[in-house]
């Protein structure tokens, strides 16, 4: 079984935990507000494929930006 590292709040582990509040967030959203809400859900899930394939991630690089560094193996 794998377990991720929780030593820190390191970029990898925190655009998992932004992916996952977007995705809840418009989920929550399309279900008490309006459909459309599930927009944000899609580009989320756009967002998590052109990362996957490309390794190109915008939040990622925002983040960089900011201060947060990627887990040093």
């Amino acid at each position: 079984m794998y377990m991720a590292k929780t030593d820190g709040w390191y970029l990898e582990r925190i655009i998992w935990l932004i992916a996952g509040i977007f995705t809840l967030t418009g989920t929550i959203l399309a279900a008490v507000h309006s459909k459309y809400w599930l927009i944000l859900t899609g580009l989320v899930g756009i967002n998590l494929i052109i990362f996957a394939t490309t390794g190109f991630c915008l939040m990622a690089n925002i983040l960089y930006k900011l201060g947060a560094r990627p887990r040093i193996k």
